[in-house]
Order: C-alpha cells, then structure tokens, then sequence
C-alpha cells in the first residue's frame, strides 16, 4: 500500500490515463467512435498489463478489502419447537448463505459455463471477452456488452450502481483486479454464488434452490443446475413460475455452452434436456403458518435485536409453539365462540394461553378468534380485569403470612371502605352475607366480601409484590377493589403466574421463543428455563388444596377433567369479562372471553359457565397422553412462622 501512495502522489500534477480517457469521451458521447476509444483503451491494459497502472490512479473507489468481512443480508426462519418452518422473515432480499462445499458441483460448473468458463485461468479480466464486447459495442454504436466476469460482476454487485456507462466499466474492471489480488478464486465464487439475483425476491444460490426446487444447493442435479444457471442473465424473463417453455430453452442454451467446452457429452446434453423440472413455488413472500405466532414472535425480536437485524441478520429462532397443539387450540376457540353464541352469549372474542409449569414455556397462545378478521393479539395485547381469578394472588399472601391456613375463619358481613372518591362497599356476586365463614370456603363460593378484606389484613402491597414475583407486569394499584380483579392483566400474564402455582412455587419467567441464533449457530438468545423457588411451598400447597375445591364443588365444576385439577372462576362488573385460570401439575391455562367495547356479555354470564367448559373441552384435548399426576399435600413442607410486625 505504501508504494502505491507514492506513485500516486507523484502523478498528481498530471492527468492520469483514466483521466485522459473521460475528457476524451465526454466530447464524444456514445458514438462508435467513442465506445472503440474507451475499450480499446482498456483491452490494450489489459493486454499490456497497463491496467494496474490504470488502477493506480482510481482514488475514489472503494476498498475490496471490506469483503472480508462482507455480510450480504441473510433471510431470519422462524421455527416451532420441533423444528418445524413457520415463517420467513426478510426484507428485499431472500437470502441464505452457504459456502462454496455445500453447492454442488454441478452448480459450479453450470454458472461457470454461461458466466465465465475461463474465471479459473484470468486475473478478474478477461482479455478475449474484451475484445469480443468491442466489436458487438462498435457495430451497436454503445454499450451493450459488458465483458463481464464473475469477479467484475461481483464488484457491480457489491460497490458499484447498475448503470451501463464506460466510467461504471472501468471502474469494475479496476475493481475486479484488486479482488484477485486480495482473494482466492473460490472465495470469489463462493461470494458472487452468495450475492446474485435469482428472481421472484430469491439471492443466492441457496434460496434459489429450495425456492425452485424444495431443496439445498448441493442436492442439485445437472438439469437443476443449468435451469438456475440459466436464470442469471434475466431471471424473471427465464422463470419456470412466468414460462416454463423459455426456461427449457435457456437451459438448452446452457447445456450448449458446456458441451462446447467438453464439460458434458452431447448425449448428456440431450439426455438432460428431456428430463422434466419439478419446479417448486416462490418462497419469498409465503404466508406465515401460524400467523398470531410469528407476529407476537417478531414484535419481541424487534424489541430485542432491532427490525433490520431482524429481516437481514439470518436469524434461526426456535419458538416453544407445537405447529399442531397450537392448530387444535385455534380450532378449539372457533368452535367454542360458535358455541357460546348458539347459547346466546354476547361476545366477539376469547383469548387461550396455556403455559408449562416445568418450563413456564408458551405452548398456545390464541387471541382472537379470526386472526384474517382481527390481528390484535388479546392473549398478550389486552389488559382486562380478571374478576375473582385475582384472589389466589390475596389467599396465597395470607398463607404465606404465616398468619393463616385454608381453615381459618373470616367473616363475610357488611364493610366499607374510604377511597378517594367516597366509601367503597363491596358486594357478592348475587347478593347477601354468609357470616363467619372459612377462607377455603370463602375462596371455593367466590365470596368477595371476605376476598377485599383479607386484602386489606395481609396488606395490598404485600398482594401486589406476589403478583409482580409471578410475572404480573400490567401496573396495580392499592386499591380496596384490588382483590376482586379490578385492574387490567393480560391472559398470557395469569396463565404464568399460575403456572408457578401449578410448580409449587417453582417459578421461571414466560416465554414463546426457546432460542435464537445467527446462520452460523451463534447463540444470540437462549430461554433455556432457570426455575427458581419463590414462594412458600406450604403456603402454594394449601393454596392448590382451596382451588382444587373450586373445581370440585365450587364455582368451578364446569372444569372437571377427571383429574386433579385447581383453577378459579372470574367475572367482572355487568359480565363485561369471564375467566377461567386452572391447571395440573402439566399444564397451565387461562381462557378469557369479552367484547373489545366492553360491551356486556349478557345477564347472568359467569365465568364458572361459559369460561370454565371452553377450559375443560381445551384441556381435554391437550392432555392425551399425558400421566394423571397429584399436587403436593401441605403435610410435606413445614407451615412458615409468623412475622411479627
């Protein structure tokens, strides 16, 4: 680099060739004249070996030297956890990038035939194709040929605009010399494999095989091969999706060129001509098969890596969705919101997440019930009241208060409260008082009385840093309502926090992406579950006892699976919203139905009614195969002491 410095300081004071040769053409034009001058005058560096002059006095152009570390923009995959596709996520380009091994030779000798059968024996110029493109230029009177190899098509790619002028061809001439001196020749190939245009929105070679074919770039054939081969010089115009007669006769073209270099026999020529492609689909823009997942999917990868990152970093995110446990829950919300309107219930949408307690992963997440009709995910979107389903978070305070077990009492009477806008006096559902009561049976009717004024004994405070320990991250205030649900969560949210419940405290924060890697299998993120115990496990077993009774012979019967099963039933004012929250040792799962103008769903809608049987007809599907398993009896953990104030 320092001699080259020096020779061009010391040619400062005087036009360089390539100087001399602008002034002179810009007086000519694109005349005949103008285009024997300009490539003659490059045929003769080349010829002469003046061109590494030439490309001595370009100051301006970029330095190859960056293509070392040259990333083209890589298409992101989207999995389920089983490895199944689910979606592609790209901007312009669709591009995987392999390396030049895993292409296969068939391939390599295709593209070199009609691109540049001499690429492994010039220097990223090609002399005879110079002077080949000087007589087609001089009869056309300008550019129409460019001489191009695959080094210098390569460079046109990467650093230099489209447009057909001689400046532009000049420049990738020098260009495509420095290359050569920096790069090996398959590295060349391997890039300019990598970075071409194959139609349809496909780049690379790779993409362009599965997007063609349904397979990788190495499991090409002959007849695969020159097809693609074929496509380079005008893609679209040579598409198997736009005419698939044109393509047969590129790819004749093709098989020509490389019988006449004697690559391939005339009778595998013929022989490959006649055999028929079995062309796939475009890929580029396919729609997502779980499209309410992929969706959700992006949204946190946009929040984490950045959009372009996102649709050009080549991303492999593995999610903790089953393609087909996720289908079946989507059918399950069509059918039960047909359902319930047969019944006449008032509603237009539902939302079910269901969670694992061992992992805390997401393995259905459905929130709405047309995703065509209505985008907006409510199972992670959408914070309603959950009613009553907020109690557990106000019994599990007491119990881990150390204070109270499920057969102290507590009295369901009258009460009121001061707030900032008069007395609060809460009511049950249905009216009326039950009078010194046991909180297990307070919590298995429901009562609210009792639920708003154990809340006021263990502390709202304490109640809301329980539910924030359990992932409730919608924002909660002290208010005397707090215990009867009267602040908006998500479902996504009561589905994890229970699912801790269903772990017997075991707690790891909720998610629907495992994994994410770059193309290479570099990990970028990875969800792997750390459980940690954060709850008094006498306090969740005493806990899961109660709302085991709620299925039982509670409010929740409706949700009997015939298994051991806990959960608990929430309705909000005018039955503007339902729950159900329930789980097993399993599975967790909450089921939310509403209206998104908060319109009433009818009178007398409960969540134990129409919420709870939407759970059981989910659950009863979701379980097959899974081992009837028990909870775990308070009598094993040692109850906590008391804290004194």
């Amino acid at each position: 680099m320092s001699n080259t410095t020096v020779r061009q300081d010391e040619s400062q004071d005087k036009p360089s060739l390539w100087q001399r040769t602008l002034q002179f053409t810009e007086g000519v034009g694109k005349s005949a004249i103008g285009t024997i001058i300009c490539f003659g005058l490059l045929a003769g560096a080349v010829i002469t070996g003046g061109l590494v002059g030439l490309a001595l006095s370009f100051r301006n152009l970029p330095d190859v030297r960056v293509l070392e570390v040259y990333s083209p923009t890589e298409t992101s995959y989207i999995y389920d956890v089983k490895g199944r596709l689910l979606t592609r996520l790209h901007g312009e380009a669709n591009r995987d990038v392999v390396e030049l091994e895993e292409v296969s030779p068939e391939v390599k000798q295709a593209v070199l035939a009609i691109e540049d059968s001499h690429f492994y024996q010039h220097q990223g110029v090609n002399p005879a194709s110079v002077a080949r493109a000087l007589l087609v230029n001089w009869q056309s009177g300008e550019v129409v040929e460019g001489a191009s190899t695959i080094t210098m098509q390569l460079v046109k790619n990467v650093f230099l605009s489209p447009d057909r002028t001689f400046s532009r061809k000049l420049a990738e001439a020098v260009l495509a010399l420095r290359v050569e001196q920096v790069f090996t020749k398959d590295e060349i190939l391997e890039m300019y494999l990598n970075t071409i245009y194959w139609g349809h929105n496909n780049y690379g070679v790779e993409t362009a095989a599965k997007s063609y074919f349904q397979k990788s770039a190495d499991e090409l054939t002959l007849a695969e091969a020159t097809m693609i081969a074929g496509l380079i010089q005008a893609p679209e115009e040579y598409s198997p999706f736009i005419d698939y007669a044109e393509t047969k006769r590129r790819q004749a073209v093709v098989l020509n060129r490389m019988e006449e270099l004697g690559w391939i026999t005339p009778q595998v020529a013929d022989q490959t001509l006649q055999e028929p492609l079995l062309v796939g689909k475009p890929t580029a823009w396919q729609q997502s098969k779980l499209p309410a997942i992929t969706s959700a999917v992006t949204a946190k990868l946009n929040e984490r890596f950045g959009k372009e990152m996102v649709q050009e970093g080549g991303l492999r995110v593995q999610t903790t969705i089953d393609f087909f446990f996720q289908q079946m829950a989507e059918e399950t919300v069509r059918d039960a919101n047909q359902e319930l309107r047969n019944r006449g219930l008032n509603s237009a949408q539902m939302a079910i997440v269901a969670v694992d307690p061992r992992t805390h992963f997401v393995k259905a997440m459905v929130g709405t019930v047309n995703y065509e009709a209505s985008e907006f995910n409510r199972a992670i979107q959408s914070r309603r009241q959950p009613g009553s389903s907020f109690k557990p978070f106000v019994y599990y305070s007491a119990f881990a208060s150390g204070k109270y077990t499920p057969e102290s009492t507590i009295k369901d009477t009258p009460v009121s409260y001061r707030d900032g806008s008069g007395y609060y006096r809460p009511k049950n559902y249905g009216g009326g008082f039950s009078g010194t009561i046991s909180m297990r049976k307070a919590l298995m009717q429901s009562r609210n009385v009792p639920a708003v004024k154990l809340g006021q004994k263990v502390g709202l405070d304490n109640v809301i840093a329980v539910a924030n320990k359990l992932g409730i991250e919608s924002p909660l205030q002290p208010v005397a309502s707090l215990p009867l649900g009267s602040i908006g969560v998500t479902p996504l949210e009561m589905a994890g926090a229970y699912a801790t419940f269903a772990n017997n405290g075991w707690h790891s924060d909720p998610t629907f992406i495992i994994r994410v890697t770059d193309s290479e299998g570099n990990v970028l993120l990875d969800n792997q579950p750390e459980p940690k115990l954060i709850l008094d496990q006498w306090a969740v077993a005493s806990l899961n006892s109660v709302l085991k009774g709620v299925v039982e012979s509670g409010t929740g019967t409706a949700a009997q699976i015939g298994r051991p099963t806990a959960g608990k039933t929430g309705t909000t004012t005018s039955e503007r919203d339902v729950w159900f929250v329930g789980y097993v040792p399993q599975l967790a799962t909450a089921v939310w139905i509403g209206n998104d103008d908060y319109r009433s769903l009818g009178y007398g809608v409960t969540g134990g009614g129409f919420a709870a049987p939407v759970w059981r007809k989910f659950m009863n599907q979701a379980l097959v195969g899974e081992p009837v398993q028990q909870f775990p009896s308070p009598s094993q953990y040692q109850r906590p002491q008391p804290q004194s104030n």
